[in-house]
């Protein structure tokens, strides 16, 4: 949604908002604080998680308890329950199931089996952001909620159709909420970049950038076999690319759909009130 002014959103009765960007920039302690003070907080990683790929997550769980003599029969007699744990506060078992490739002894995936978790992801985060509209009514028909927020995953960007105005992603979030893009200072970047050499985890790619990236990293390092490939350094490497790779598209998004607010400002936001303020100020400056 757009708006001519800040005030015409300030006006709005039942407000709806999409916050997105790159990791970190504090989208989910946003929704959190915004959930605290009666908003319905819509979490598309939970979503994911728990609707779209649970049963996937759950599968492999038991494949690998089924290497397991003692869990084998148990799971075979029926006699134990595995379940995933997913929370708002813990994805863990989503980012587990998506892995890394590279040396399966270092815990890495084949490169086939990898893509195709990552295609299934692709098609989870799809299916939950065009859920949106749906959960909007929930939110008020059921939970008596006035006002709505959803946290999205740093992916939003890669399952976009940039040149069709009828991208059922778009149209879902777009017809119902007003798009916020909490920009991250070049500070946090290189930041962000620092502390997943450290701790590298899972990530999404489009597609056509895990192929070039996969190609370009084992040539830069010398590698022919998959199974030479150090999955924790390929997710460093990778990560750097796929960072840089998002940057535009969260602009792109902000300019031609919503608005931009700074993570320096969106992290002093404290109350609903600051919230509201911050993004009627947003809705102004590109008003101009």
């Amino acid at each position: 949604m757009r708006f001519a002014s800040g005030a015409e959103y300030l006006a709005w009765p039942r407000k709806a908002v999409t916050v997105f960007g790159m990791s970190g920039v504090g989208k989910t302690t946003l929704g959190r604080r915004l959930r605290r003070a009666d908003w319905f907080l819509y979490s598309v990683d939970y979503r994911i998680g728990t609707r779209y790929m649970d049963e996937h997550i759950v599968d492999q769980f038991k494949r690998e308890a089924m290497k397991v003599p003692l869990l084998r029969q148990l799971l075979r007699s029926d006699s134990i329950y595995i379940s995933s744990n997913i929370t708002f506060e813990n994805l863990e078992p989503l980012s587990t199931f998506l892995g890394q490739p590279g040396d399966p002894a270092r815990g890495g995936l084949s490169f086939a089996e990898y893509a195709r978790r990552q295609a299934l992801h692709r098609q989870g985060e799809i299916k939950a952001l065009r859920d949106v509209p749906t959960f909007i009514g929930k939110a008020r028909d059921i939970y008596g909620y006035e006002h709505f927020i959803c946290d999205t995953g740093g992916s939003l960007c890669e399952v976009i159709d940039y040149d069709d105005p009828g991208d059922p992603v778009l149209r879902a979030l777009t017809d119902d909420t007003v798009l916020i893009h909490i920009r991250a200072s070049e500070a946090h970047v290189r930041e962000l970049i620092a502390r997943f050499r450290a701790h590298p985890k899972p990530m999404y790619y489009d597609p056509a950038l895990l192929e070039r990236v996969w190609r370009d990293y084992k040539r830069q390092r010398g590698i022919d076999d998959d199974d030479d490939v150090d999955p924790d350094d390929f997710a460093a490497f990778g990560f750097q690319r796929l960072i840089r790779h998002r940057q535009p598209l969260y602009d792109t998004i902000a300019e031609r759909w919503g608005y931009v607010v700074e993570m320096e400002e969106a992290a002093a936001v404290r109350t609903v009130e600051d919230f509201n303020r911050l993004i009627a100020a947003a809705i102004d400056r590109a008003a101009g």
